[in-house]
């Protein structure tokens, strides 16, 4: 038999002897390092949670505090130089009201199963910040567009495997930015000068005219949107639009509608009312009945009509209908809305304003008298331009220059509406385009840190 044409080699037994193991020994190795990577990785999530937990934290505290200069009424001033005690109360310091809801909301939120280190800074969007806000220079600015910087921070964070490398403790950071965004004369701070208009949501339908005889003249300036009479009233006293109490009357007569023929004035006069086209369907949260569109944007929250504040003509009245007189639209739907009989009450003895639980309250269950932070008594109402002359029509075309924020103290059965001023933003009537700023107050809030 002829041999194979290739021999296969054979190892001795002593060589296969040798390599005994190797397998056991890469797969030890390649263990080793795959569960350092997957040790690290835990470690990495957990620190990338933690910052998301800081960034949501931050946010949070930022958004209150501006929520807090907006409710205030402090940015209707023309600056901490117009009346410093104010502003002080407001956010000055760590103790001052924005401060310290910024920390409250903040320090709500933990940041690796811990409450974080926050701090609180004011600016008016030049310069660093600063704790107190009447240290911030440019006292201009701050009164139209302050803003509140929180930062979050929390060290020793606990890791589970980088220990092993390193004794240094981990720590996560975040800073977020709010501004309480009034677009009162905001053509003398945005680029190229251009108004800045807004289109706030949830706004009553209570339309009323540009004109304040309490300190003479008009509410905001129609060119630009400044406020006219700076300043917050206590008690009564002072010439500020802040504080001003007012007594809002149905301008709509006693005829069966609010036409031109039967109105009380047309142009209506200050602080009369005509009513607002209401666009349906028009939503209410209280629970008390409303029979139209028009009580339903009264007693509820209405999301579907838009108030173009800066468009000329970009708003409707409606003088179809008659929201005055006894037992009307406006009596029966504000009653509901305000909880009347024991509504809130407002107290303006001392800034800033204070709130009281009436004693029939919203939310069930809190005591009479106690001080809330948040009342459906406060409402918006358009302001338009009446320089334009007599209304015509039935849903004649009008241009909204501002807002009021008010407080209602209570309705009476022919739907006049006794109110305190709270804030006021304008926008004036050259504007070319809106801006959405969803909300029931004038000035809105809005984060503007990078995300």
């Amino acid at each position: 038999m002829k041999p194979p044409a290739i021999r296969r080699i054979r190892r001795s037994y002593a060589a296969r002897q040798g390599e005994r193991g190797v397998t056991m020994i890469l797969v030890a190795l390649a263990m080793i390092a795959i569960i350092a990577m997957a040790a690290l990785s835990i470690d990495v999530v957990t620190l990338y949670v933690a910052r998301e937990e800081a960034q949501r934290a931050a946010d949070a505290g930022a958004l209150a505090a501006a929520r807090v200069i907006s409710i205030s009424g402090v940015t209707g001033t023309a600056g901490p130089d117009n009346d410093g005690a104010a502003w002080s109360t407001i956010c000055g310091g760590s103790g001052s009201t924005a401060s310290v809801m910024a920390q409250a909301v903040a320090q709500q939120n933990s940041v690796g199963s811990s409450a974080p280190t926050v701090t609180v800074t004011y600016s008016s969007g030049s310069g660093s910040g600063f704790s107190d806000c009447t240290a911030v220079p440019g006292d201009d600015l701050l009164g139209v567009n302050p803003l509140v910087t929180v930062k979050v921070e929390r060290d020793s964070l606990p890791t589970l495997f980088s220990r092993i490398w390193s004794r240094a403790t981990n720590t996560v950071s975040a800073t977020a930015t709010a501004e309480a965004f009034n677009p009162s004369n905001s053509g003398n701070f945005a680029p190229g000068g251009e108004v800045v208009p807004a289109t706030p949501r949830c706004v009553k339908p209570w339309i009323i005219p540009n004109q304040d005889p309490a300190n003479g003249g008009t509410f905001v300036k129609k060119g630009d949107g400044a406020i006219r009479s700076t300043g917050i009233r206590l008690n009564g006293a002072g010439t500020g639009i802040v504080g001003e109490s007012l007594l809002l009357t149905s301008n709509c007569g006693t005829g069966s509608d609010c036409s031109p023929a039967n109105m009380v004035k047309n142009p209506p006069a200050a602080y009369s009312y005509i009513p607002a086209s209401v666009t349906p369907p028009a939503s209410a949260v209280p629970s008390c009945a409303e029979d139209s569109n028009y009580q339903e944007a009264i007693g509820g929250c209405d999301q579907s009509t838009v108030y173009a504040c800066g468009t000329v003509g970009g708003s409707n009245a409606d003088l179809t209908i008659n929201p005055g007189g006894a037992s009307g639209d406006t009596s029966v739907a504000a009653q509901c809305l305000i909880r009347q009989p024991g509504q809130d009450s407002l107290d303006v003895t001392a800034f800033p304003y204070s709130i009281k639980a009436g004693s029939n309250p919203l939310p069930i269950g809190v005591a009479a008298n106690q001080v809330i932070t948040a009342s459906n008594s406060i409402v918006t109402l358009p302001i338009y331009d009446d320089s334009v002359g007599k209304l015509t029509g039935t849903q004649p075309a009008i241009t909204i220059v501002g807002f009021l924020q008010v407080f209602i103290d209570n309705v009476d059965a022919a739907g006049n509406l006794n109110v305190h001023v709270l804030n006021i933003a304008g926008c004036g009537n050259g504007a070319s385009t809106t801006v959405l700023a969803p909300g029931s107050s004038p000035v809105p809030i809005r984060l503007i840190t990078p995300q």
